[in-house]
């Protein structure tokens, strides 16, 4: 017998109200981290191209920021401005660098409140 809420003062105990929600909650947890896990797959393996100078300079960047590649055109290396060619292969990584953190935040989105913890 009940109060008028329906409850009867017994605890929880197993397979009780407590029990089905925790296994609902660890299974959440679990689909959570499966797509985690994928979305960390995906930006190891996407390819971000950075330009500087119309192309002139290239850099390829996986979406964990890792430099995968290095291209440079003929017409960029002047001998007596190596300045500009160092200035051109900065811009190019930062270029590709910001596409990587723009996939990175859309990949990571639905992982809001857990990014402090990866």
């Amino acid at each position: 017998m009940g109060n008028k809420y329906g409850y009867n003062g017994a605890g929880g105990g197993h397979g009780g109200y407590g029990g089905n929600n925790m296994q609902s909650l660890m299974k959440q947890a679990q689909q959570m981290q499966q797509k985690l896990q994928e979305a960390q797959q995906e930006l190891e393996e996407m390819e971000l191209v950075g330009m500087a100078s119309g192309g002139l300079v290239q850099v390829t960047v996986n979406g964990k920021r890792s430099v995968l590649a290095v291209k440079i055109q003929p017409q960029a290396c002047d001998p007596d401005d190596v300045e500009m060619l160092e200035d051109l292969i900065l811009a190019a990584i930062n270029d590709a660098y910001s596409k990587a953190q723009a996939e990175e935040d859309r990949l990571m989105a639905p992982f809001g409140a857990m990014k402090g913890l990866m």
